[in-house]
């Protein structure tokens, strides 16, 4: 089931209704009830790979608590690794290191080429299985306590606004929201519809009218000039950010709404003046998933020059493989690391020059010049991130600063069908969209108090829901991130 589905608008109300008319004691059943049937939507034979998550889990959170010496709680953990990253393996990763290793061993003449299994991606399966690692950790290091209520911990796994494409929770924070009593909060209410409006915003009106364009590009990019590729590989930037922060507004307004409070997961991350800000600001979930169980555990920063620098490109990379099964997703990993590690190893000396070239007389010139800066880098690796192949990517970037004479006609985009005013639009709705996020980014006085006035939020609200209604694309188009 989508959020942005006729389905969901109708599924939604009724959980919402039903779950506060209930006692509290029924509410977490009906919750369950309704979160397994969100899932089943999709491909019903599926909720096996989320019970068996949610069993192996839990009986592992148990035996790792009660166990005294520690050989039994590194295999009860073990165990829990094992099997929730081998069945991710197995369904996302298996068709990819296997095709690897035949290309490899074909000259050869070792073995046959390795079976191809073709199983369809469980979908939000890296999501849920991140999550539920947490979970087993967060209990191995003794930081929170085993869950004896398998019903709790069933709906930590599927709570359905975040189960299929985060926010990426962690236990401490979500498992005690469903012991504590809910009840209708006007507040809450309101700040949750808020959010999750301005979230279908981003989605329908703003990322899948560019998705019309970005696609149409990518399809065939050999047969498209400089200009046209440059404009979709910005024009994809900008779709990436209004989907996946457009799908995480949405899920913590529905959560918000029926009581409960998920992390935050983007703040503003193409307003970051550095690739080491972007990423405190982009995916905040999974990004903190890997400096927690992954960049800390290597040894962090508390290591050689040498080995903090390797420790940054295994992060990033193994960030890049998390998205995709493809090198594309590899290497767009390993151009963030490399940007990260110049960034940061090149710090005193770029501000330095920042300091000679007179910064502190012009700071806004300066801020502005390394927000345009990092977008460019950013957007240079998203066009790895989008390319079918290397070679497509390898194509566009080459052929990106081939602009010629840029003008409209140029654009051969439009030979295929798309027409110079749908453009337009594209464009004036993607900037309305980062004008309010550079409003909230920079927490501007005057927009916060026009906010604060009844007639002007609710002029807004209006807006909002006329540009979706009239300018959205109802066409089921997924959200990105549900493919990995």
């Amino acid at each position: 089931m989508l959020f942005n589905s006729i389905q969901f608008l109708i599924f939604f109300p009724i959980v919402v209704s039903v779950f506060f008319a209930l006692p509290h004691r029924s509410r977490e059943i009906f919750l369950f009830i309704a979160s397994y049937y969100f899932y089943m939507c999709w491909r019903p034979a599926y909720i096996v790979v989320i019970v068996f998550i949610t069993l192996l889990d839990y009986f592992a959170g148990r035996m790792l608590e009660s166990a005294t010496d520690e050989r039994t709680r590194k295999f009860f953990l073990g165990l829990s690794i094992v099997g929730n990253f081998g069945l991710l393996f197995v369904f996302k990763y298996f068709d990819f290191f296997g095709g690897a290793l035949s290309d490899a061993m074909r000259p050869l003449r070792l073995f046959g080429d390795v079976p191809v299994l073709h199983f369809a991606l469980p979908i939000g399966l890296s999501f849920h299985t991140f999550q539920a690692v947490s979970y087993t950790i967060e209990v191995y290091r003794r930081r929170v306590p085993a869950e004896r209520n398998l019903l709790d911990y069933a709906l930590y796994v599927s709570f359905f606004p975040q189960m299929v494409a985060g926010p990426i929770e962690r236990p401490y924070h979500l498992l005690p929201q469903f012991k504590t009593p809910k009840r209708i909060e006007f507040d809450a209410v309101r700040s949750g519809l808020e959010l999750a409006l301005w979230g279908f915003f981003k989605k329908v009106v703003v990322a899948d009218r560019l998705a019309g364009f970005v696609n149409v590009v990518y399809a065939a990019p050999h047969a498209y000039s400089g200009p046209t590729l440059t404009l979709a590989t910005i024009f994809f930037a900008i779709q990436i950010y209004c989907d996946f922060s457009g799908y995480s507004d949405i899920a913590i307004g529905c959560a918000r709404i029926m009581g409960f409070e998920l992390m935050t997961n983007f703040r503003q991350p193409y307003f970051a003046q550095s690739i080491e800000e972007f990423w405190h600001r982009w995916h905040i979930s999974l990004s903190t998933w890997f400096r927690d169980y992954l960049y800390i555990p290597l040894g962090g920063n508390r290591v050689s020059t040498a080995r903090w620098c390797a420790n940054i490109m295994i992060v990033f990379t193994f960030s890049g493989l998390w998205h995709g099964a493809n090198w594309t997703f590899v290497l767009w990993g390993t151009l963030h690391g490399a940007f990260y590690l110049i960034a940061r190893l090149t710090a005193r000396m770029r501000h330095a020059i920042a300091q000679a070239l007179g910064e502190q007389s012009m700071p806004r010139v300066f801020a502005g010049w390394r927000i345009l800066f990092t977008f460019a880098l950013v957007t240079f690796a998203w066009v790895f991130f989008r390319a079918q192949s290397l070679s497509d990517a390898m194509y566009v970037v080459t052929h990106f600063y081939r602009m010629g004479n840029f003008h409209l006609k140029e654009l051969d985009v439009f030979h295929v069908g798309l027409v110079r005013s749908d453009l337009l639009t594209s464009v004036i709705l993607a900037a309305i969209a980062l004008i309010v996020e550079s409003l909230i980014a920079n927490q501007n006085v005057t927009a916060r108090n026009l906010w604060q006035m009844r007639p002007m939020r609710w002029a807004l609200y209006y807006a909002c829901a006329y540009s979706i209604i009239f300018y959205g694309v109802f066409e089921r188009l997924e959200f990105i991130y549900f493919r990995f």
